[in-house]
This record gives structure tokens, C-alpha cells and sequence, in this order.
């Protein structure tokens, strides 16, 4: 049997602390399946006398990640403490000028310097796996960098944020109002004391970003991602897209079009018997369309300690599976030299139409008014119908209108025209529509 693969862990949270246990505990197994023994011989965390769960014994303790990356005796960098910049970037970027081999769960990192790093690793001939960095367990790295060379991938799109997707799932479920619900999310751990990052969109945003790149070929283009999150939907906008026979999720959405890439992150009506409707809770779901396979959806655990920890894992036994001198996979499926500019697509019309929801005065001609404003800006309604609203009062209502295939930026003038009228009252809200394609 081949000497045993030497991994240093930085980071000992709950995806590295389950990292541990795992290889620890699964060890005789994994040698086997992989011709050669894993074994963690240096780590390092913020606090070294807490209690992991696990023995450390045998273990060489760094005072830092760049220390452990630049001095320990290891073959694989495992990086597993978060952050676009500081310890985790710097850390990341010595072992790989090193030639270690490196495995990371980083989305962040990626989405700012994912590039740079691959460009370095293919340099030295180094591994740079990251399948945990999106989607945690489910395999959507893979399959885009290696299972389907040779489709043309047209969209890649997705539910990639737990957090979001349990709270939308709770407030249709039980009629509760977003804040409820993100309360309960806190409480249960799926969201942060700070639930920013996830509720806003910047967490699909970065996963998004490195799908695209995966997917297109083209260079990360993260600041390009048209971003929007969820903190506006209400309990009305559940209610009436399940009167309309939709469901909203927080979709990541990346596609090719004849005039470049367009990427974008937000609340999204999907029709309830759908696939991508039916997957609840903190579970991720991830499609690709691609021209020979057709379209290939993926769901699975999105986060959690085993969730990610075995996708870890996962690149790991790749790394000690591979032979020395072999030919690599290119880090981000085209090699980094190679990555073509990021172009970004021309505002087209969305196929699939546009939901609006307008509470406005109960009064003589308003829905005369609003269609005057939609046919002023070349928008099909496919529909207009008032809503009652429980709290709704005597002197207003809930105006739904869903339209054709039309141009966001139509949408947003239209719009803009209605909050100059009198009738209206407080803020418009406005949601993308999606409709399955033809097959």
C-alpha cells in the first residue's frame, strides 16, 4: 500500500470537527477504498484547549493557518475557517505555492479570488478541490468539472441557501410572518445572529458565481450577479402565488444568451408541481440543461456539519486516489489561462412573466390607471384581479397582476410610473416568474 495521505486541517468548527471524527472513525475503510491511508497530522483553530469531541493526540498544533500551511509536514491543505481575505486567503495561497495540494469548503474565497488561486495550483501541478464551497453535500462540482465534458451547458439554476429556503417553506406551511420565521430559524441554528449574508442573497450569489464559471468557462464574475433577497416577501405574496398555483423559492439562476452570460439571485415564483417546488426546508437543489444529457437535477442535505464534511471528505479520498505525474482536472473545468472574459447578456424579455402585487385606494379607476401604465410600457397582462386581503380595510385592496414575457426594465418603469399615482399605497412588490420549458 502507498504512504499515508498527510492532511492538515485549519479550522475545527462543525464541519471540521465532523471531519475529523469521521476519517478517525471510518479510517481501516478508507484505506481501503483509497490504496492508502488518510491520516490528520497538524492542525489548528482558534482555541486549542476546547473540547472537540475528538482526540488530538498525535496531532502537531500551528499557532496560525499560515504557519501550518508553510511549515507543517502534510500533503493536503484542508481550509475550513471561512472569509474572503485574511487568514483563510493567505493560508490558501502558501500552501499552494507550495505545491499542497488543497481542499477547501470557501465560497467566498472562491467568488473573489478563485482565478488567481486555480491559476496558481495549475502552476505547481496542485489539486484545488472544493466541492463542499456549493450546494454541501450535493455533487454539482463534479459533475459540472468532470461527469459532463462534452455537453454545451446552456443554464444552471438553483435553491443553494438553506436558510432561505426553510423560512420561505415555513411561512407557506404555517401562515407565519417572514420575521417569525427567521426567528425560528435562529433558534434551530440554520441561521446566523446575523442572518445578512444568507437572507440578502450573497450567499447564492458567490455559489452562483463559481456554477457559472464551471459551467461557461468564463472568468468569476461575482460583482456582476443582479442580486436580490428575500427580506420583502410577505405572507400576501405566499398566499396569493399559491391562489396562482406558484410556490416562491430563492433561486440562483446562470444562462447562456446570444449576447453573453446573465446571472441573478432572487425570490423567483415556480409552479407548485414542479420538482424544484417540491424541495422544502434547509435542503438544496440544483439543475443543469445541458444539450446531450438533457436536464439533470440534483437535491440534497445543502449544510450541516456531516452534510459538508463529507463532501470534504469526498475531495480528499480524490486527492489520495490520484497519481502522482497524472494528468489534473482543470481546477475550474477550463484551465485558468484559458477562461474566457466574463460578457455579460443584454437585458432581454423574461419568458417567464412578472407577479406584481399593488395595494392600492379603493377607488374609481385604478384599474384603469395601473393597465394605462403597463400599456404605456408595451407589458401583457396575462392577468388582473383584485385579492382580498385580511387585513384589509374598507378604503383599500390588493391589486395581482401577472404579466407576459417582458424586460425587467419595463417592469421597474411601469412600476416606477404607478408610485408617482395617488392610489397607491405603500410599497409595489414585484416577483420574476418561472415556467418549466418546452421539452
Amino acid at each position: 500500500m502507498a504512504d499515508a495521505l498527510k492532511v492538515g486541517i485549519a479550522g475545527l468548527g462543525t464541519v471540521g470537527a465532523s471531519l475529523v471524527k469521521i476519517i478517525q472513525t471510518r479510517a481501516n475503510e478508507l484505506a481501503v477504498t483509497c490504496g492508502r491511508a488518510i491520516e490528520i497530522t497538524a492542525i489548528t483553530a482558534r482555541d486549542r484547549n476546547r473540547d472537540r469531541g475528538f482526540d488530538m493526540s498525535g496531532m502537531a498544533w500551528f499557532e496560525t493557518p499560515e504557519k501550518l500551511a508553510a511549515e507543517a509536514d502534510i500533503d493536503v491543505f484542508v481550509e475550513l475557517m471561512g472569509g474572503a481575505t485574511g487568514a483563510a486567503a493567505d493560508s490558501v495561497r502558501i500552501a499552494l505555492e507550495r505545491g499542497l495540494h488543497v481542499v477547501t469548503a470557501n465560497k467566498a474565497l472562491l467568488a473573489a479570488s478563485g482565478v488567481e488561486l486555480a491559476t496558481i495550483a495549475e502552476e505547481k501541478g496542485a489539486l484545488l478541490n472544493f466541492e463542499a464551497a456549493v450546494a454541501g453535500g450535493i455533487p454539482v462540482i463534479k459533475a459540472l468539472r468532470e461527469s459532463l465534458t462534452g455537453n454545451t451547458v446552456s443554464r444552471v439554476y438553483g435553491i443553494m441557501n438553506g436558510t432561505c429556503n426553510y423560512i420561505l417553506t415555513k411561512m407557506e406551511k404555517e401562515g407565519l410572518s417572514f420575521e417569525e420565521c427567521l426567528k425560528e430559524a435562529q433558534r434551530l441554528g440554520y441561521a446566523e445572529a446575523d442572518p445578512a449574508f444568507d437572507i440578502e442573497g450573497n450567499d447564492t450569489a458567490h455559489k452562483l458565481a463559481i456554477l457559472t464559471t464551471l459551467a461557461f468557462g468564463t472568468k468569476i464574475a461575482a460583482d456582476e450577479i443582479y442580486l436580490e433577497g428575500i427580506t420583502n416577501i410577505s405572507i400576501d405574496d405566499i398566499l396569493a402565488a399559491a391562489d396562482l398555483g406558484y410556490r416562491i423559492k430563492l433561486l440562483g439562476v446562470a444562462q447562456r444568451t446570444e449576447s453573453g452570460i446573465e446571472q441573478r439571485v432572487h425570490p423567483t415564483m415556480v409552479p407548485h408541481d414542479s420538482v424544484i417546488a417540491q424541495v422544502d426546508g434547509v435542503t438544496n437543489a440544483v439543475a443543469i440543461e445541458s444539450d446531450i444529457l438533457g436536464e439533470l437535477l440534483m437535491v440534497g442535505p445543502g449544510a450541516g456539519g456531516n452534510a459538508t464534511a463529507s463532501a470534504v471528505l469526498g475531495d480528499i479520498a480524490d486527492i489520495a486516489k490520484s497519481q502522482p505525474g497524472a494528468q489534473r482536472v482543470p481546477v475550474l473545468g477550463t484551465p485558468a489561462v484559458a477562461l474566457a472574459p466574463y460578457q455579460k447578456a443584454r437585458m432581454r424579455s423574461h419568458e417567464g412573466g412578472y407577479f406584481i402585487r399593488l395595494t392600492v385606494a379603493d377607488r374609481t379607476g385604478v384599474f384603469a390607471s395601473v393597465a394605462a401604465r403597463m400599456a404605456e410600457n408595451n407589458i401583457s397582462l396575462e392577468s388582473i384581479v383584485q385579492r382580498p386581503k385580511p387585513a384589509q380595510t374598507d378604503t383599500s385592496k390588493t391589486i395581482i397582476l401577472v404579466t407576459h414575457a417582458t424586460t425587467e426594465a419595463s417592469i421597474r418603469k411601469a412600476v416606477e410610473g404607478i408610485k408617482q399615482e395617488t392610489y397607491l399605497v405603500g410599497e409595489p412588490q414585484v416577483i420574476r416568474i418561472e415556467r418549466p420549458r418546452a421539452s
